[in-house]
């Protein structure tokens, strides 16, 4: 198995968060806000400098106003069709 941050799929996690953090009409810098993080944390986030965890995962889509569980079933479906 290789690391899953080089992969179609994890890029499409990426892409799916900043959508949404863009939907939200949020900037990187009001999300860290959001998360009581620094903003260099969500930044290497999005460039997949820094791998996200499935805490960190509910964490932001909860701040973004997002149903966890929808956004997940959306990225395995995404998932299916990268392969």
């Amino acid at each position: 198995m290789k690391k899953s941050t080089h992969t179609k799929e994890y890029e499409a996690v990426l892409n799916k968060l900043v959508e949404m953090r863009k939907e939200a009409g949020l900037t990187q810098r009001q999300l860290a806000e959001k998360l009581q993080r620094e903003h260099s944390f969500v930044w290497r986030i999005e460039k997949g400098e820094r791998r996200l965890d499935v805490v960190e995962f509910f964490w932001v889509c909860n701040a973004l106003g997002y149903d966890t569980a929808e956004v997940y079933s959306e990225l395995c479906t995404a998932f299916a069709s990268v392969q």
